[in-house]
């Protein structure tokens, strides 16, 4: 089911990748919507994508059954790792740049309701200079949360995010 907020549709998930394809490793999230675009029927999904999360973005939670933030991480165990989020203000809330938890605060402070179900898709990531082409290494770990991708786009209920 679509909503209609402000004369838009909004679909009910959404896929926000950021991060900066001029940074090497640092595109792996906004390549992941690639990838979802080019193989995913997009009737129920948004894609959403910017550098980095700032303050304004959690206006983009609004109406969602179910939110998947996707970024380069240097702190993944694996090739990647897929965690549900929770409200959190942290160092990132009065910053320029903030973290998905502290979106999520943000959304619940002004919305004066808690967020949609939110869950992170990090993909581990390992060189991040500007002008650098993607690591050898992150193009193997983003191929395999692609893979990832079809268990989760395949069945985009809640319950099933949290048990994956």
């Amino acid at each position: 089911m679509m909503v209609k907020s402000n004369d838009l549709m909004v679909k009910p998930v959404l896929l926000f990748g950021y991060g900066n394809l001029s940074r090497g490793d640092d595109a792996l999230g906004p390549l992941f919507l690639e990838y979802v675009e080019s193989h995913f029927d997009l009737t129920h999904i948004d894609l959403l994508t910017d550098f980095q999360l700032q303050i304004e973005h959690a206006l983009d939670l609004e109406n969602r059954a179910l939110v998947l933030f996707i970024d380069a991480s240097v702190a993944c165990v694996n090739a990647f790792d897929f965690s549900e989020l929770t409200p959190a203000k942290d160092d990132s809330y009065t910053t320029h740049a903030m973290s998905p938890a502290a979106v999520l605060a943000v959304y619940q402070s002004i919305k004066k309701q808690s967020p949609p179900p939110c869950f992170l898709l990090a993909i581990k990531g390992e060189s991040f200079e500007l002008g650098e082409g993607m690591s050898t290494n992150a193009e193997t770990n983003l191929a395999a949360a692609c893979q990832f991708a079809r268990q989760l786009l395949d069945n985009l209920d809640c319950e099933h995010w949290r048990k994956m």
